[in-house]
């Protein structure tokens, strides 16, 4: 079972998914966004197993600095996936992706072993 993990590498929350993977011998192959962003296709794939709004990492600089008009995209699912791809660091970290096809978002080690 291997678990395809997208996110950025040098953030601080998938260095800690990275480690946990390996504690827990859970094999894994990574899609860093910022050297192959994640296409319309892929958010909207994601977009189909959690609510589109799940996807947002509200909590980013990139986020805070949107302007409001962005911020308002950001609430129509279409208008918010293409930000997104726009804007991959707006993407939160990380998502995993079974085989099964279920998705983990963020860093949850319960959610993660329990796959």
């Amino acid at each position: 079972m291997e678990v395809k993990v997208y996110g950025i590498k040098n953030c601080d929350t998938m260095k800690k998914t990275f480690d946990f993977l390996e504690a827990n011998h859970i094999p894994y192959t990574f899609m860093d966004y910022k050297k192959q962003g994640p296409t319309f296709s892929l958010l909207e794939e994601f977009g189909k197993k959690v609510d589109f709004s799940t996807l947002i990492n509200a909590k980013g600089t990139t986020y805070k600095k949107m302007s409001e008009e962005q911020k308002q995209a950001l609430m129509k699912k279409n208008t918010a996936l293409q930000l997104l791809v726009e804007n991959p660091s707006m993407i939160k970290r990380p998502i995993l992706r079974y085989p099964d096809g279920s998705l983990v978002i963020g860093f949850d080690p319960e959610q993660i072993q329990s796959k």
